[in-house]
């Protein structure tokens, strides 16, 4: 076994990942997986630039993490960054913060980077399964972009479109500098189109109608799980390889569309940062579903941060 660190700085979170992990099996084994929300991508659709309170956020969770993997004794470290640090004019200010508590780079990896690690992390552990029909269609829907991925055993065709949760709220839900509570029908109506419209554009590299089975992977995906589920608070065992149907997706998404910041942050299985977010997630996850036809959605908790973590080994 090889004892590794992986950390994925995406537009909402900054998750790590410290993991044995055996080649010869295939089996990665979780000593220690966490997530903080630090809106590491907060105004970068309009200012273009990283928040300087952005930034101190993400370093916190930095310096946290350090001190996790120094204490787990992890062998190789590998810190990828993602949509929000791809867009930002002074993002060397942030390579340069990560390098100075980690002593890694993060690379700032493209879309297509992105979807191949997201594919390699969802699916690896499903090969096996003879009951899932091929091709996989994962989709990794995130805080700026989303990446659509179709593949048998490797990665066929993938595609990164700037729709993602925290993007669609800022750009549709926002108000006088707060978000809707709730949208208006005219919001969620321009939402709409705007992720049908990136559909479209996935579709012209992407053959999403050809999936045989819908792999969901991040956080807006897990608690449209959590929520259909009814659990009493995020249980990770019990979200992981869950399948949600399309019904039940659009009966979730239509409530969360619907509600106040109250009723969503009532939810026992609600993280406080994904509150303002999760109705466009939601969304996102809907329309996916809608435009190929998928009946459900495999949910999977391994996604790019065990794609990563098998990267190093």
């Amino acid at each position: 076994m090889t004892r590794v660190a992986a950390i994925d700085c995406g537009t909402n979170s900054i998750r790590l990942l410290v993991a044995d992990c055996d080649p010869a099996t295939g089996e990665l084994v979780d000593l220690d997986r966490r997530m903080t929300i630090v809106r590491l991508g907060q105004g970068v659709d309009r200012t273009g630039r990283l928040a300087p309170e952005a930034l101190e956020r993400t370093f916190a969770a930095c310096r946290e993490y350090a001190e996790v993997i120094k204490e787990h004794g992890a062998e190789r470290l590998r810190f990828v960054a993602t949509s929000a640090s791809r867009d930002a004019e002074n993002r060397d200010e942030f390579v340069r913060g990560v390098k100075d508590i980690l002593g890694v780079e993060p690379e700032v990896i493209s879309g297509d980077q992105e979807a191949e690690f997201s594919f390699t992390g969802a699916t690896r552990e499903l090969s096996g399964h003879e009951h899932l029909p091929r091709p996989f269609l994962v989709v990794d829907i995130g805080g700026g972009s989303t990446e659509f991925v179709v593949g048998e055993e490797h990665v066929r065709a993938a595609r990164s479109v700037d729709v993602g949760c925290v993007r669609m709220t800022e750009r549709h839900l926002v108000s006088g500098g707060a978000v809707t509570d709730p949208p208006t029908e005219e919001q969620i109506a321009a939402m709409r189109a705007d992720i049908e419209a990136a559909l479209d554009l996935a579709e012209q590299t992407v053959p999403l109608r050809e999936a045989r089975t819908l792999v969901g992977l991040a956080g807006s995906v897990t608690t449209v799980s959590a929520i259909a589920q009814e659990l009493p608070e995020y249980d990770s065992a019990r979200i992981h390889h869950s399948r949600i149907s399309r019904e039940k997706v659009r009966e979730i998404t239509e409530w969360l569309l619907h509600s106040t910041h109250a009723e969503r942050a009532a939810v026992p299985s609600m993280h406080p940062g994904r509150v303002d977010v999760i109705a466009a997630g939601s969304l996102v996850l809907l329309s996916i579903m809608e435009r190929i036809g998928a009946e459900e959605v495999v949910v999977s908790e391994h996604d790019i941060l065990d794609g990563i973590a098998w990267s190093v080994v």
